[in-house]
């Protein structure tokens, strides 16, 4: 866990509360986050053809204004639940919109969890009761919020920081869940950013996509993209001060950008089973998507993965895996390092200590994989983790 809990946003208020969906009876499951002020609302959604219903129901609202809350819950994705689930879903909605006097169309829902099972919605309404009466914005709230979204995560996620527009301070506060089933292509992590500065419904959505391109988009435990992949922004303005525009505007794309950044790099620690995250830096290619494209074939690979488990200097699983990511290059011009050490460049290995790079990789947590292909300006920063015995075990059993 953060050993400093981000400040909330003003005019936002959280609760994390044990409802009794997960069989885990001790960890909170349902989660409401509620704007004391109608807010500007965006979103990113999951590419999967196979999509939850409370993808459905906050892909339809969004962008938009006038939100006042998100309810969330784990335990139970309502994905691949028919016309019972986008019910169950909207459900939520009016359940948590009538706990805070809101319409039905204010309130976004997330949903995490196991696939194919029927939302227990008298469960998560009387969670949504409970947590109800304990809104508040503390630093306890927020992280129970927080808690509230995890299924397979050891820690809640959480990034914030503040920025300043026209002599006017606002925050920013990110959360997020993710250690399995991670492989988003949004358009099973869920991220929640809130901010009290006002940001006009355009702008959020585009700036949200755009961090999240470079971002969570940008992160990879096991490549599976989940059914449920969201992130929502809600902006509320009560810091004050008009709407965003100018350097204001980019002020907060950077806070943005950062937060979700921070979140990104924070799922690929907490991989499940994880014992190192991948930093995959690739340069010199001819766009940004031929650079993701080539890390996320690297950051992917079940071999670079268990090299790097077992600190094994394995150049030549990296470069296979980029030479198969369907991106043409040269292959007489990739560069590679390994945390700083030159391994591979001209077609050809290069000398070096191997047992040096081993020892580097064993005594990090971070292992920096650079991919020069020396072509043109594409650049990314892809993070992911490992692949361990744990993962396995971890995942044959999620179900059962």
């Amino acid at each position: 866990m953060h050993n400093t809990i981000p400040a909330a946003p003003k005019g936002f208020r959280f609760a994390g509360v044990r409802a009794g969906i997960k069989r885990d009876k001790t960890r909170e499951d349902v989660s409401l986050i509620v704007s004391d002020i109608p807010a500007t609302a965006a979103g990113v959604y999951t590419t999967n053809l196979v999509y939850a219903a409370p993808v459905a129901w906050d892909r339809a609202l969004t962008p938009g204004c006038g939100f006042r809350a998100i309810a969330i819950n784990s335990g139970n994705a309502n994905a691949c639940t028919g016309q019972r689930g986008l019910d169950d879903a909207r459900g939520m909605a009016a359940a948590a919109a009538a706990e805070i006097g809101a319409d039905e169309r204010s309130v976004l829902v997330l949903s995490t969890g196991i696939i194919g099972e029927f939302l227990p919605r008298d469960t998560v309404a009387g969670g949504l009761r409970q947590a109800a009466t304990a809104l508040a914005s503390d630093e306890t709230s927020v992280v129970n919020a927080a808690r509230g979204m995890m299924t397979t995560d050891t820690r809640p996620k959480l990034s914030g920081s503040t920025f300043t527009s026209d002599g006017t301070t606002a925050t920013l506060l990110g959360m997020a869940k993710g250690a399995a089933m991670i492989g988003p292509r949004l358009a099973t992590m869920l991220g929640v950013v809130l901010t009290d500065a006002a940001v006009d419904p355009a702008d959020a959505q585009r700036l949200l996509r755009e961090a999240a391109e470079e971002t969570f988009n940008c992160v990879s435990v096991d490549g599976h993209t989940s059914t449920n992949d969201t992130v929502l922004l809600l902006a509320n303005g009560a810091a004050g001060g008009t709407r965003l525009a100018g350097a204001g505007l980019d002020a907060f794309a950077e806070a943005l950008h950062a937060a979700c950044e921070s979140l990104a790099r924070q799922i690929a620690d907490d991989g499940e089973g994880a014992t190192h995250v991948l930093r995959i830096e690739v340069t010199g290619c001819e766009s940004r998507d031929a650079a993701r494209q080539i890390a996320r074939a690297i950051g992917d690979s079940p071999l670079v993965k268990t090299a790097v488990h077992g600190a094994d200097p394995n150049w030549g699983r990296i470069v296979s895996a980029a030479g198969y990511s369907g991106i043409a290059f040269d292959p007489s011009q990739l560069v590679l390092r390994v945390n700083g050490t030159l391994l591979f460049r001209d077609g050809a290995p290069v000398a070096f200590d191997a047992d040096a790079v081993s020892a580097s990789i064993k005594g990090s947590r971070e292992t920096l994989i650079e991919v020069d292909i020396q072509s043109g300006p594409g650049r990314i920063r892809f993070y992911s983790s490992d692949l361990t015995a744990e993962y396995v075990h971890l995942n044959a059993d999620y179900h059962t």
